[in-house]
Protein backbone atom coordinates (compact mmCIF):
# COMPACT_ATOMS: atom_id res chain seq x y z
CA UNK A 1 0.00 0.00 0.00
CA UNK A 2 2.30 2.80 -1.28
CA UNK A 3 1.82 6.05 -2.75
CA UNK A 4 -1.58 6.33 -4.23
CA UNK A 5 -2.86 3.41 -2.50
CA UNK A 6 -1.90 5.16 0.48
CA UNK A 7 -3.59 8.37 -0.48
CA UNK A 8 -6.83 5.89 -1.49
CA UNK A 9 -6.82 4.03 1.98
CA UNK A 10 -6.72 7.51 3.58
CA UNK A 11 -9.95 9.24 1.29
CA UNK A 12 -12.25 5.96 2.10
CA UNK A 13 -15.19 7.29 3.06
CA UNK A 14 -15.69 5.79 6.57
CA UNK A 15 -13.73 8.33 8.13
CA UNK A 16 -14.75 11.55 6.75
CA UNK A 17 -12.34 13.28 9.09
CA UNK A 18 -9.21 11.68 7.17
CA UNK A 19 -11.10 12.24 4.05
CA UNK A 20 -11.18 16.03 4.62
CA UNK A 21 -8.13 16.70 6.05
CA UNK A 22 -6.16 14.57 3.34
CA UNK A 23 -8.42 16.46 0.61
CA UNK A 24 -7.37 20.06 1.61
CA UNK A 25 -3.51 19.34 3.17
CA UNK A 26 -2.01 16.54 1.24
CA UNK A 27 -4.20 17.07 -2.16
CA UNK A 28 -4.31 21.03 -1.82
CA UNK A 29 -8.25 20.76 -2.68
CA UNK A 30 -9.97 24.08 -1.92
CA UNK A 31 -12.68 23.95 0.93
CA UNK A 32 -15.41 25.31 -0.91
CA UNK A 33 -14.54 22.67 -3.65
CA UNK A 34 -18.12 20.06 -3.96
CA UNK A 35 -16.13 16.98 -2.42
CA UNK A 36 -14.15 18.71 0.25
CA UNK A 37 -17.75 20.26 1.32
CA UNK A 38 -19.38 16.94 1.15
CA UNK A 39 -16.58 15.46 3.42
CA UNK A 40 -16.93 18.06 6.15
CA UNK A 41 -20.39 17.40 6.13
CA UNK A 42 -19.83 13.97 6.92
CA UNK A 43 -17.93 14.37 9.38
CA UNK A 44 -20.67 14.42 11.77
CA UNK A 45 -22.67 11.30 10.59
CA UNK A 46 -20.10 8.91 10.18
CA UNK A 47 -16.80 7.93 11.69
CA UNK A 48 -15.36 8.79 15.00
CA UNK A 49 -16.60 12.34 15.15
CA UNK A 50 -20.33 10.74 14.72
CA UNK A 51 -19.39 7.94 17.24
CA UNK A 52 -18.05 10.43 19.65
CA UNK A 53 -21.54 13.14 19.10
CA UNK A 54 -24.02 10.22 19.61
CA UNK A 55 -22.73 9.91 23.11
CA UNK A 56 -22.72 13.58 24.42
CA UNK A 57 -25.16 14.53 27.01
CA UNK A 58 -28.10 16.42 26.23
CA UNK A 59 -26.29 19.30 27.90
CA UNK A 60 -23.50 19.58 25.78
CA UNK A 61 -21.09 16.89 28.19
CA UNK A 62 -19.47 13.82 28.52
CA UNK A 63 -19.16 12.13 31.75
CA UNK A 64 -20.35 15.07 34.16
CA UNK A 65 -21.06 18.63 33.66
CA UNK A 66 -19.79 19.35 37.31
CA UNK A 67 -16.31 18.08 36.00
CA UNK A 68 -15.42 19.28 32.48
CA UNK A 69 -11.88 17.17 32.95
CA UNK A 70 -12.20 14.21 34.76
CA UNK A 71 -11.84 11.37 34.05
CA UNK A 72 -9.03 11.61 31.79
CA UNK A 73 -9.88 10.53 29.28
CA UNK A 74 -13.51 10.55 28.39
CA UNK A 75 -14.44 13.99 30.08
CA UNK A 76 -15.64 16.40 28.01
CA UNK A 77 -11.95 18.60 27.77
CA UNK A 78 -10.00 15.34 26.40
CA UNK A 79 -12.95 14.93 23.70
CA UNK A 80 -13.53 18.31 22.93
CA UNK A 81 -9.92 18.01 21.91
CA UNK A 82 -10.51 15.29 19.68
CA UNK A 83 -13.28 16.48 17.98
CA UNK A 84 -11.60 20.18 17.32
CA UNK A 85 -8.40 17.87 16.11
CA UNK A 86 -10.95 15.63 13.63
CA UNK A 87 -12.13 19.36 11.64
CA UNK A 88 -15.48 20.08 13.73
CA UNK A 89 -16.26 23.59 14.47
CA UNK A 90 -18.79 25.92 16.29
CA UNK A 91 -21.26 25.36 12.84
CA UNK A 92 -22.25 22.17 14.46
CA UNK A 93 -24.56 22.68 17.16
CA UNK A 94 -23.07 20.04 19.18
CA UNK A 95 -19.95 22.37 19.03
CA UNK A 96 -21.37 25.31 20.14
CA UNK A 97 -23.07 23.47 23.41
CA UNK A 98 -19.77 21.86 24.39
CA UNK A 99 -17.94 25.55 23.58
CA UNK A 100 -20.86 27.14 26.02
CA UNK A 101 -19.86 24.96 28.81
CA UNK A 102 -16.01 25.91 28.80
CA UNK A 103 -16.98 29.39 28.44
CA UNK A 104 -19.46 29.30 31.37
CA UNK A 105 -17.63 26.93 33.92
CA UNK A 106 -13.97 27.50 32.82
CA UNK A 107 -13.72 31.18 31.62
CA UNK A 108 -16.21 33.03 33.56
CA UNK A 109 -14.95 36.23 35.41
CA UNK A 110 -14.88 35.04 38.75
CA UNK A 111 -12.68 32.54 40.95
CA UNK A 112 -11.90 30.32 40.23
CA UNK A 113 -11.37 30.27 36.44
CA UNK A 114 -8.98 28.68 34.02
CA UNK A 115 -6.57 32.19 33.34
CA UNK A 116 -4.22 31.22 36.06
CA UNK A 117 -4.28 27.10 35.68
CA UNK A 118 -1.55 25.22 34.17
CA UNK A 119 -0.33 26.79 31.31
CA UNK A 120 -0.64 23.19 29.28
CA UNK A 121 -4.46 23.35 30.42
CA UNK A 122 -4.48 27.20 28.70
CA UNK A 123 -2.85 26.21 25.38
CA UNK A 124 -4.88 23.05 25.07
CA UNK A 125 -8.34 25.07 25.22
CA UNK A 126 -6.79 27.57 23.49
CA UNK A 127 -6.10 25.45 20.30
CA UNK A 128 -9.59 23.72 20.83
CA UNK A 129 -11.34 26.82 21.03
CA UNK A 130 -9.44 28.34 18.20
CA UNK A 131 -10.05 24.94 15.61
CA UNK A 132 -13.86 25.39 16.71
CA UNK A 133 -13.61 29.30 15.64
CA UNK A 134 -13.73 30.92 18.87
CA UNK A 135 -10.68 32.83 17.89
CA UNK A 136 -11.90 36.44 18.36
CA UNK A 137 -13.60 36.25 21.73
CA UNK A 138 -12.04 38.35 24.27
CA UNK A 139 -11.53 35.66 26.54
CA UNK A 140 -9.75 32.95 24.36
CA UNK A 141 -7.55 36.66 23.35
CA UNK A 142 -7.11 36.42 26.99
CA UNK A 143 -6.00 32.87 26.98
CA UNK A 144 -2.96 33.56 24.66
CA UNK A 145 -2.40 36.46 26.56
CA UNK A 146 -1.71 34.01 29.49
CA UNK A 147 0.58 31.67 27.42
CA UNK A 148 2.55 35.18 26.43
CA UNK A 149 3.35 36.14 29.73
CA UNK A 150 4.71 32.34 30.91
CA UNK A 151 7.08 32.14 28.34
CA UNK A 152 10.57 31.36 29.75
CA UNK A 153 13.52 33.69 29.06
CA UNK A 154 14.63 30.35 27.01
CA UNK A 155 11.96 30.46 24.40
CA UNK A 156 10.29 27.40 26.28
CA UNK A 157 7.06 26.47 28.52
CA UNK A 158 6.69 24.68 31.55
CA UNK A 159 3.32 23.08 32.69
CA UNK A 160 5.20 23.16 36.51
CA UNK A 161 7.11 25.94 38.26
CA UNK A 162 10.46 26.68 36.85
CA UNK A 163 12.47 29.10 35.47
CA UNK A 164 13.30 27.05 32.21
CA UNK A 165 11.26 25.32 29.70
CA UNK A 166 10.83 22.00 28.53
CA UNK A 167 10.02 19.88 25.16
CA UNK A 168 7.65 18.59 26.85
CA UNK A 169 4.82 21.61 27.41
CA UNK A 170 4.18 22.56 24.10
CA UNK A 171 0.71 22.95 23.95
CA UNK A 172 1.53 27.15 23.81
CA UNK A 173 3.47 26.87 20.82
CA UNK A 174 0.53 24.58 19.09
CA UNK A 175 -1.84 26.83 20.34
CA UNK A 176 0.07 29.47 18.31
CA UNK A 177 -0.21 27.34 15.29
CA UNK A 178 -3.82 26.85 15.49
CA UNK A 179 -4.64 30.69 15.14
CA UNK A 180 -4.47 31.90 11.83
CA UNK A 181 -1.65 34.21 10.66
CA UNK A 182 -4.05 37.29 10.23
CA UNK A 183 -4.79 37.24 14.38
CA UNK A 184 -1.09 36.92 15.15
CA UNK A 185 0.14 40.15 16.74
CA UNK A 186 3.92 41.54 16.64
CA UNK A 187 4.17 39.86 20.49
CA UNK A 188 2.62 36.48 19.21
CA UNK A 189 4.84 36.10 16.44
CA UNK A 190 7.96 37.36 18.50
CA UNK A 191 6.73 34.98 20.74
CA UNK A 192 6.84 31.90 17.77
CA UNK A 193 9.94 32.95 16.50
CA UNK A 194 11.72 32.26 20.09
CA UNK A 195 9.43 29.29 20.96
CA UNK A 196 10.20 27.50 17.65
CA UNK A 197 14.10 28.01 18.08
CA UNK A 198 13.82 26.39 21.82
CA UNK A 199 12.51 23.41 19.89
CA UNK A 200 15.01 23.44 16.64
CA UNK A 201 18.08 24.14 18.74
CA UNK A 202 17.20 20.62 20.83
CA UNK A 203 16.55 18.77 17.17
CA UNK A 204 13.02 18.39 19.06
CA UNK A 205 14.19 15.58 21.07
CA UNK A 206 17.14 16.62 23.03
CA UNK A 207 16.68 16.98 26.25
CA UNK A 208 18.66 15.96 29.41
CA UNK A 209 21.55 13.45 29.58
CA UNK A 210 19.71 10.84 28.15
CA UNK A 211 16.75 10.23 25.83
CA UNK A 212 13.36 9.95 27.24
CA UNK A 213 11.87 7.09 25.39
CA UNK A 214 8.33 8.01 25.81
CA UNK A 215 8.92 10.85 23.10
CA UNK A 216 9.72 8.22 20.45
CA UNK A 217 6.24 6.54 20.71
CA UNK A 218 3.59 7.68 18.08
CA UNK A 219 0.18 8.37 19.73
CA UNK A 220 -3.12 9.98 19.71
CA UNK A 221 -4.90 11.43 20.72
CA UNK A 222 -2.15 13.89 22.10
CA UNK A 223 -4.13 15.22 24.38
CA UNK A 224 -1.14 17.23 26.40
CA UNK A 225 1.58 14.33 25.79
CA UNK A 226 4.69 15.48 23.96
CA UNK A 227 6.06 12.91 20.92
CA UNK A 228 8.72 13.85 18.09
CA UNK A 229 5.72 13.86 15.75
CA UNK A 230 3.95 16.15 17.50
CA UNK A 231 6.88 18.45 17.59
CA UNK A 232 7.01 17.84 13.74
CA UNK A 233 3.64 18.60 12.93
CA UNK A 234 3.68 22.09 15.38
CA UNK A 235 6.76 23.57 13.98
CA UNK A 236 6.22 22.59 10.18
CA UNK A 237 2.59 24.27 11.02
CA UNK A 238 4.22 27.32 11.88
CA UNK A 239 6.67 27.33 8.91
CA UNK A 240 10.03 26.11 10.07
CA UNK A 241 9.99 22.83 7.80
CA UNK A 242 13.27 24.15 5.79
CA UNK A 243 14.95 23.76 9.17
CA UNK A 244 18.17 21.13 8.65
CA UNK A 245 17.63 21.07 12.43
CA UNK A 246 14.75 18.53 11.93
CA UNK A 247 16.32 15.89 9.96
CA UNK A 248 17.12 13.81 12.71
CA UNK A 249 13.59 13.90 13.81
CA UNK A 250 12.58 13.63 10.13
CA UNK A 251 14.93 10.56 10.13
CA UNK A 252 13.25 8.72 12.94
CA UNK A 253 9.73 9.53 11.96
CA UNK A 254 10.67 8.20 8.31
CA UNK A 255 12.51 4.94 9.66
CA UNK A 256 8.87 3.95 11.44
CA UNK A 257 7.25 3.93 8.24
CA UNK A 258 5.88 0.58 7.64
CA UNK A 259 6.35 -1.44 4.13
CA UNK A 260 2.96 -0.62 2.87
CA UNK A 261 3.73 2.64 3.42
CA UNK A 262 1.70 3.47 6.40
CA UNK A 263 2.11 4.30 10.15
CA UNK A 264 1.14 2.37 12.94
CA UNK A 265 -0.08 3.71 16.35
CA UNK A 266 2.45 2.88 18.78
CA UNK A 267 0.62 4.26 21.76
CA UNK A 268 -2.32 5.25 23.21
CA UNK A 269 -1.19 7.04 25.62
CA UNK A 270 2.02 6.91 28.24
CA UNK A 271 -0.53 6.26 31.64
CA UNK A 272 -0.17 2.78 32.44
CA UNK A 273 -4.06 1.06 32.99
CA UNK A 274 -4.09 1.11 36.61
CA UNK A 275 -2.33 4.43 36.96
CA UNK A 276 -4.75 7.44 39.06
CA UNK A 277 -3.29 10.59 39.33
CA UNK A 278 -3.48 13.59 41.58
CA UNK A 279 -2.08 14.05 45.51
CA UNK A 280 -3.70 13.30 48.63
CA UNK A 281 -8.00 13.18 48.68
CA UNK A 282 -7.40 14.78 45.31
CA UNK A 283 -6.35 11.54 42.88
CA UNK A 284 -8.96 10.10 39.70
CA UNK A 285 -9.11 7.44 37.48
CA UNK A 286 -7.60 7.20 34.07
CA UNK A 287 -9.99 5.53 31.48
CA UNK A 288 -8.49 4.98 28.05
CA UNK A 289 -9.78 6.30 24.98
CA UNK A 290 -8.44 5.70 21.64
CA UNK A 291 -9.90 6.09 17.84
CA UNK A 292 -7.81 3.18 16.90
CA UNK A 293 -5.87 -0.09 17.73
CA UNK A 294 -2.41 0.15 19.24
CA UNK A 295 0.42 -1.90 16.91
CA UNK A 296 -2.31 -1.33 13.57
CA UNK A 297 -1.76 0.63 10.59
CA UNK A 298 -3.29 3.98 11.92
CA UNK A 299 -4.64 6.29 9.03
CA UNK A 300 -4.54 9.38 12.07
CA UNK A 301 -0.99 8.55 12.64
CA UNK A 302 -0.44 8.09 8.39
CA UNK A 303 -2.15 11.45 7.53
CA UNK A 304 -0.22 13.88 10.47
CA UNK A 305 3.05 11.46 9.21
CA UNK A 306 2.15 12.74 5.11
CA UNK A 307 0.96 16.47 6.43
CA UNK A 308 4.27 17.10 7.82
CA UNK A 309 6.51 15.57 5.24
CA UNK A 310 4.41 17.93 2.88
CA UNK A 311 5.46 21.00 4.64
CA UNK A 312 8.82 20.33 5.05
CA UNK A 313 9.33 19.38 0.79
CA UNK A 314 7.06 23.22 0.20
CA UNK A 315 8.92 25.01 2.82
CA UNK A 316 12.33 23.68 1.81
CA UNK A 317 11.73 25.11 -1.81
Amino acid sequence: MKGQRVTDWLLEDSQPSVRYHTLIDLLGRGRNEPEVRQAYSDISKKGWAFGILSTQKPEGHWQSKKDLYRPKYTATNWIALVLSDLGLTKKNRRIRKSAGLFFNEWMRKQEPNIFKDEVCVVGNTARMLTRFGYESDPRVRKLFDRLLDDQKEDGGWHCFESSKGTLDCWEALAAFAALPKSRRTRRINNSIESGAEFYLERKLFDEGKSRYRPWFSLHYPIHYYYDILVGLDVITRLGYGGDRRLRPALKIVQRKRRRDGTWSLEKIHPDPPNYAGGRGNLRWKVNPFALEEVGKPSKWITLTALRVLKRVEDQRQ
